[in-house]
């Protein structure tokens, strides 16, 4: 692996380590004030997905992905849609690895 490419997939492992981290810190009471809005109306789909694929460690299915979300998030994704949007981040090599049919992880899983 060449040192950009790898520079390339640290940087994307640390971005997902960091939106982890502030979903945590928005999630609580911060600066003294509690915020109105859910942990759903905070993120958007695709940082939900980042999230549950780095708390697992391991490329899940779109379906493991999408009960996961909902149980976590309590929203639904659309399959086709989600699909449609990692399939996209891997064509383009930013973030996301598809490791097999509907497979998908974080880059350096």
């Amino acid at each position: 692996m060449e040192l950009t490419e790898w520079a390339k997939l640290q940087e994307g492992l640390l971005k997902a380590q960091l939106s982890v981290i502030r979903g945590y810190v928005r999630g609580g009471d911060v600066g003294g004030k509690e915020r109105n809005a859910s942990p759903s109306q905070r993120k958007s789909q695709m940082s939900m997905i980042t999230d549950i694929l780095a708390s697992d460690g391991a490329p899940l299915h779109v379906s493991e992905i999408i009960r996961r979300v909902e149980q976590q998030y309590g929203i639904k994704l659309d399959r086709e849609s989600m699909v449609s949007a990692l399939t996209k981040k891997v064509k383009k090599g930013v973030m996301f690895v598809r490791t097999g049919p509907n497979i998908f992880g974080l880059k350096g899983q």
